[in-house]
């Protein structure tokens, strides 16, 4: 009999892409054969910046459906991929079932963002995992919308009608309506397309043969409790086996001589900036972000990808001012940075991977959510798990000032208290993941079902 094989569909998005081949990572080293399927554009820049892959992971690609154009209108992705990825993924497995016994498909690890493909798996007889890259408490609030229109929360086109906090647990992120993930997204469509594509996908979610989550039960207790059918596996890069420096599905070549320049730092003296594949930082944003670790006055690593800064006055002069304590890198091995001994804290946008990542390396945070769950993230961090702090905007002009940057890293790093907690956390998350923990169990289930 040959190896199980196992076709797996991310959201075509680096946040989701990663966690994704993390999970591949894992079933490759119990001899379970993937293939991965991208959208075209995806995969190329995989294959450019990929640098070692487990000889049973397969990468293949599908059109997204759009002409180049559309890719810059607002939705038109999430709307695209929605509609498009299923037919294609269907007419993969028939192709690939077609070639031979023994590559035919056992079942589909799909994000649970694609809700329509657990119905392709359904026709085509073979097993359904609703994947979800993101913490539970994402999919608790999508689950929970017809309560929240029927209490008078919001309408049943996801409009805030309070401004009430909203708590599901006592574990759960304290959540304002106007924080609620698809009005984070600012843009009246796309808030409208993330919430019906969330209502849409409650039911193929839990039709879903398995239903796994990249999180630890101890870090959102409340969240497993109120859906207990979300069984979390993670974190994945704790358990998974890759190659040291493999790319694990990263979009940039990471920078590893970074790692050498943290060597030299004093141990916890260095923050650590990153702000994930998606944010855009306005020229202000930078401005003060720039003037706030200058006054920090401490080692900086920050992570400035080439294309998410709109200009910023004095860059140059900055980078002089800073080039004896400061290095700005392009794309970073962001778990090896954070769990390296130097490291004192991470500025974070709070996307989930970032906050997994750090705080399984007990790492305190400094929280500058910008869209989408990123908001229930910092919940997390600053009020339930009370190892960051939030970086509050000025309320004339909606930006982080550089005053404000600069007490909170002293605030986050002059109280042991913060890295004490996070430490705490840190060892929690890999006892889950070690033989005998909550997530090892739950992934040692699941690596036996597809097996069988």
């Amino acid at each position: 009999m040959g190896k199980p094989h196992v076709l797996m569909v991310p959201f075509p998005v680096q946040g989701h892409v990663i966690p994704m081949f993390e999970l591949a990572y894992c079933l490759a080293k119990h001899r379970i054969r993937t293939t991965i399927v991208n959208t075209e554009i995806v995969h190329h820049r995989l294959l450019n910046s990929t640098s070692a892959l487990d000889d049973s992971i397969r990468l293949v690609s599908v059109p997204d459906g759009l002409e180049s154009g559309e890719r810059q209108i607002p939705g038109k992705l999430m709307e695209a991929v929605c509609r498009v990825m299923p037919v294609k993924i269907e007419e993969l497995i028939r192709e690939i079932g077609g070639c031979s016994a023994e590559d035919k498909v056992s079942c589909i690890v799909y994000d649970q963002s694609l809700g329509r493909i657990q119905q392709v798996a359904e026709r085509m007889g073979i097993g359904s995992v609703a994947f979800l890259p993101a913490a539970a408490a994402l999919l608790v609030l999508g689950f929970n919308i017809p309560k929240l229109i029927q209490d008078g929360i919001i309408d049943d086109q996801g409009n805030p009608l309070t401004d009430k906090a909203v708590q599901f647990a006592a574990t759960m992120p304290i959540m304002s309506p106007s924080d609620f993930v698809w009005h984070r997204l600012k843009i009246a469509s796309l808030q409208k397309l993330l919430f019906h594509i969330m209502t849409e996908n409650n039911t193929p979610t839990e039709s879903a043969d398995w239903l796994i989550c990249n999180s630890v039960l101890d870090l959102e207790p409340g969240a497993f409790t109120m859906a207990p059918q979300i069984l979390p596996i993670g974190p994945l890069l704790a358990t998974n086996n890759r190659p040291a420096h493999s790319a694990g599905g990263h979009f940039w070549q990471q920078e590893y001589e970074c790692l050498e320049w943290l060597d030299r730092q004093p141990p916890c003296s260095v923050i650590y900036v990153a702000f994930g594949s998606s944010v855009m930082l306005k020229k202000a944003h930078v401005k003060e972000l720039a003037l706030g670790l200058e006054l920090a006055n401490r080692p900086f690593l920050w992570v400035v990808r080439p294309e998410a800064i709109d200009g910023a006055d004095d860059w140059e002069e900055f980078l002089e001012r800073v080039a004896g304590r400061g290095r700005i890198i392009g794309w970073a091995p962001q778990q090896r940075v954070l769990e390296h001994p130097s490291t004192a804290c991470f500025i974070s946008h709070c996307g989930w991977n970032s906050t997994l990542e750090s705080v399984s390396s007990g790492v305190p945070m400094l929280c500058w959510p910008y869209f989408a769950d990123q908001f229930i993230n910092q919940s997390y961090v600053c009020d339930i798990w009370k190892v960051g702090l939030r970086l509050e905007e000025d309320g004339a002009n909606g930006i982080v000032a550089s005053e404000e940057i600069n007490r909170k890293i002293d605030r986050l790093l002059g109280d042991g208290a913060f890295r004490g907690r996070a430490l705490h956390l840190k060892g929690k998350v890999w006892s889950s993941a070690r033989e005998g923990g909550h997530s090892h169990e739950n992934l040692s289930k699941f690596i036996n079902w597809i097996k069988k």
